[in-house]
């Protein structure tokens, strides 16, 4: 679902998705049209502006997902603002990628969101990483080991997440382990069914609270 308060521009990125093979099953003009009409649909990525009217990018991103937290939003929005990416991911979002961005790189984008990965631009990835960290420095001294049911991560698996939590992609992890792309993966999904985790996003922000970035 493409959500944008601009027509050219919603119509624009619907098209452009559309001709590379997506399902757009909706677009919606604001926030609050997003938030009445996702149920309806069951998008599994929504691409969302954030500077919308009656409800913004971050209150329907928030709102979607308290509704379907399966749903993965891509917040595709003007603005780089520190503040506003921040906003977006507190409020759920699977990644941030700014409009000045090549349709390319949009389709890579939505491609690897689907996928469950934590998607941002190089420019943003250390200020979204940053603020993974800020908070949830709390909860590391309570989470230095593997809760009740959780097993034990391989020294291998505890490699690859150390590299996820410094948000290396899966072929990047690859080329520096000298493994191949679906041994890392396969590693990876292992990881996320010891830790009983849903998706990539959690993952890495798992990660974090271990302080495997900081290794």
């Amino acid at each position: 679902m493409v959500v944008d308060d601009h027509p050219m521009w919603r119509e624009g990125v619907a098209r452009d998705l559309g001709e590379r093979g997506f399902d757009v099953v909706a677009t919606a003009a604001d926030g609050a049209a997003a938030v009445r009409i996702a149920p309806a649909v069951r998008p599994d990525v929504v691409v969302m502006d954030l500077q919308m009217p009656h409800l913004d990018g971050a209150g329907a991103t928030a709102a979607i997902l308290a509704t379907l937290p399966a749903t993965r939003i891509l917040v595709l929005s003007a603005s780089a603002e520190h503040g506003d990416v921040l906003g977006a991911v507190q409020a759920g979002a699977a990644g941030y990628l700014v409009k000045s961005a090549q349709a390319a790189e949009l389709v890579d984008a939505v491609r690897r969101t689907a996928a469950g990965q934590a998607v941002f631009g190089p420019e943003l990835a250390g200020l979204v990483l940053g603020e993974f960290r800020r908070r949830d420095a709390a909860a590391r001294s309570e989470r230095r080991s593997p809760p009740s049911g959780e097993q034990a991560l391989t020294p291998r698996e505890t490699e690859v997440l150390r590299l996820v939590a410094k948000g290396l992609t899966a072929r990047k992890i690859a080329e520096r382990l000298d493994l191949s792309h679906r041994t890392v993966e396969n590693h990876v999904q292992n990881s996320l069914r010891k830790l009983q985790l849903t998706n990539r996003v959690e993952l890495t922000r798992y990660a974090i609270e271990q302080g495997l970035d900081e290794q």
